[in-house]
């Protein structure tokens, strides 16, 4: 799914698939992280976004672990999943790492739509 993002690559970290842009990781694939049994996507927040993403939304996103102070935001993937608004937090993640001329020169919908298509 990210991977459909211009210029994204994944690499192992700490067990777990890292999705990244310009060296920058924007989201991680968690699979029972620490034995919790759950499948979880981590994902890199816009500034001041996650209190937004989490707010009323508890049962389908979270705070999560190590990460959560610096904005990341937590997907429960073992739930009833928002495709659509995972694309978006995705495209969002990845437009905060990707860079000034790569924002400027993308169109976040034709990226949510991508995401959401495959590429």
């Amino acid at each position: 799914m990210s991977l459909t993002l211009p210029g994204s690559t994944v690499k192992p970290s700490h067990g777990s698939a890292a999705y990244q842009v310009r060296s920058k990781s924007f989201a991680m694939a968690m699979s029972d992280h620490h034995g919790n049994g759950r499948v979880e996507l981590w994902v890199k927040g816009a500034p001041d976004t996650q209190q937004e993403w989490v707010a009323g939304n508890g049962d389908r996103y979270y705070v999560p672990p190590y990460v959560g102070p610096s904005g990341w935001i937590g997907v429960w993937l073992d739930r009833d999943v928002e495709w659509p608004a995972v694309a978006e937090l995705l495209v969002e993640g990845y437009l905060v790492q990707a860079g000034r001329r790569a924002v400027a020169a993308l169109d976040p919908t034709v990226l949510v739509a991508d995401v959401l298509s495959g590429g």
